[in-house]
């Protein structure tokens, strides 16, 4: 059983931390642009998402209501409003400018609030209906290997979200790392392939729940 816990939380925190979805691309443009603390926040907002997220599943599987997820209101729902928050987030990669690069020391000086940052990652997280159907099948997965034993469900899942966590903040320090190299144009190319990535992520929700029915 332990070799199966093992294997299982490796491919959690793969599918957690490589997804490629909006959590991602705007991760990964934080870190270019504000460096690591301000995307160490935006990590942290992502990762307390999954948290919540992880044990409202949790919950609902333990209690035999699992079935509520699978509810097509529920599901629209969270897809329509998921769906105009990941558009409104994208639209704002347009308008930012790029930085300049002689400013880009400077612009630690204006960083986000970290509870901005926190917010933005809770919400990009929170709203994306993927990430609620990814949980609900880890924690069904899980929970019978664990026998539905909610603790132990629950610590499981806050030991892969610790790594989770790790992850994301080594890919922001990653992220970091290059933003001195980039030029402006390159800033800007950035910007657009996260504000596009976004807005499609957000339209595909809007119209796979909404309109193709």
């Amino acid at each position: 059983m332990i070799l199966s816990l093992i294997y299982q939380a490796i491919v959690i925190v793969l599918l957690l931390t490589f997804s490629f979805g909006p959590a991602f691309f705007a991760l990964i443009n934080t870190g270019i642009k504000f460096g690591y603390r301000t995307g160490s926040f935006l990590a942290l907002g992502v990762v307390m998402s999954d948290f919540f997220l992880c044990l409202l599943v949790c919950l609902l599987v333990h209690f035999g209501m699992a079935n509520l997820l699978h509810s097509e209101k529920a599901q629209t729902f969270f897809a329509i409003i998921g769906g105009i928050i990941l558009i409104v987030f994208g639209a704002f990669f347009f308008k930012k400018q790029p930085v300049k690069t002689d400013e880009i020391i400077d612009i630690e000086n204006q960083l986000p609030s970290p509870k901005l940052m926190l917010l933005k990652g809770f919400l990009l997280n929170l709203f994306n209906p993927t990430v609620w159907l990814l949980w609900l099948a880890n924690v069904t997965a899980i929970s019978k290997t664990l026998e539905y034993s909610l603790i132990k469900m629950i610590l499981f899942f806050s030991i892969v979200l610790g790594a989770v966590l790790l992850v994301e903040l080594f890919k922001v320090k990653l992220a970091g790392k290059i933003k001195n190299y980039l030029t402006d144009k390159i800033m800007t190319i950035v910007n657009y392939i996260t504000g596009s990535a976004l807005i499609i992520f957000g339209l595909i929700l809007i119209y796979n729940h909404y309109f193709n029915k």
